[in-house]
């Protein structure tokens, strides 16, 4: 990492007026880069990565924690090629957890020195997997001070998805009713805690091992999926169906559970796969028809809401996060931590399912 140390002039502190910052410029830094599409064996860990300069609205983070995402090691394997390859090399990671290191003249809510966790937009291409990464004011929010870094690490960009589903797709509101389809997940058990934080009733299926974690965190059924029959398991019709898993086979399911009016909603939209499969310049028209076209069968058909569901920067759900995990009502399990500079042992035990749950990457 190499270090621009600051001038003596005050000029040198000065964020904006009547607001003074003192800090060390950093240049470059370690990072963790994608140089090519493939397995674990690509990523590389560079000793000094050029680190942008901020914008007014920018804060830099001295990363102390990230987690790894699926959309991690999706993108590592050419998910979202017709996108991403034209802009190699890539930073891979999302979630983060960290300090603030700077902050852009405009910033007001962050100060320098504050511990902080957030995270970004699924396009960016400058990830999280460095020792200082760039994130917008809005993709921040204070950590509690009783959650560890790696366990905030953990929280963000699935609670973010959830909460983009629940509030903005959905507007669930207290006494409504939701089935949630993976719901041992890290986005389905972040809805659940939602859901059940905003006193709606809830119920998921799961894996056998994730049941009495789901129970304790509030539902109110827990369904194995690999030995009952869902169908007959699950009782009762309901207001909206997050589906975190995105089959055609839950898809059915997850349509013939909702009422009349209710929302069914998917995480595995098609818009990166027919981009990939015929380039920008047609599959995106072509994603923008099959959703459509999806809309308006299950609208007619069922009389239900169907939509594509995206992680966005939300600093009204930042904030619910932030609350909701400071007084233990929102956790995402950490099942194994790793170095950073072990980030291809940690993605080869996602690929290879070595690891359910959640896996972070330490920083220094």
């Amino acid at each position: 990492m190499q270090i621009l140390k600051a001038r003596k002039s005050v000029n040198d502190y000065l964020v904006s007026p009547l607001r003074f910052v003192r800090f060390l410029v950093t240049t470059s830094c370690r990072a963790v880069v994608l140089p090519r599409f493939g397995g674990p064996e690509v990523l590389e860990v560079r000793p000094n990565v050029e680190v942008p300069d901020l914008k007014p609205n920018e804060v830099l983070v001295r990363t102390r924690a990230v987690s790894i995402n699926p959309l991690d090691t999706r993108m590592r394997s050419g998910y979202g090629r017709s996108i991403f390859e034209p802009l190699l090399p890539l930073i891979l990671g999302r979630d983060i957890s960290g300090e603030v290191a700077a902050v852009g003249a405009s910033v007001r809510s962050l100060t320098v020195g504050q511990e902080v966790f957030g995270a970004l937009h699924p396009t960016a291409v400058r990830g999280t997997y460095a020792d200082y990464a760039v994130l917008s004011e809005d993709e921040l929010t204070p950590k509690p001070v009783s959650v560890t870094h790696a366990d905030a690490s953990a929280i963000p960009f699935a609670a973010l998805t959830a909460w983009r589903a629940l509030k903005c797709a959905a507007r669930m509101s207290e006494g409504q009713t939701l089935l949630v389809l993976g719901g041992g997940g890290a986005v389905g058990f972040a809805a659940v805690q939602f859901s059940v934080a905003s006193g709606c009733h809830v119920s998921a299926t799961c894996g056998s091992k994730s049941i009495d974690r789901v129970l304790a965190a509030g539902a109110e059924q827990a369904v194995d999926y690999s030995s009952k029959d869902i169908e007959l398991a699950i009782k009762g019709k309901f207001d909206a169906v997050l589906d975190t898993i995105g089959a055609p086979e839950t898809e059915r399911l997850g349509l013939n559970f909702l009422k009349r009016g209710g929302h069914y909603m998917t995480l595995h939209g098609e818009t990166a796969a027919l981009a990939d499969h015929y380039g920008l310049a047609l599959g995106l028209p072509i994603a923008t028809t099959v959703l459509l076209k999806k809309r308006m069968q299950t609208w007619y058909s069922y009389g239900i809401d169907y939509s594509y569901i995206y992680m966005r920067a939300d600093a009204e759900g930042l904030e619910e996060i932030r609350r909701l995990s400071e007084t233990g009502k929102l956790k995402i399990p950490v099942d194994k931590t790793f170095h950073m500079t072990q980030v291809r042992e940690a993605h080869e035990a996602k690929d290879k399912r070595l690891i359910a749950g959640k896996v972070v990457l330490e920083f220094d």
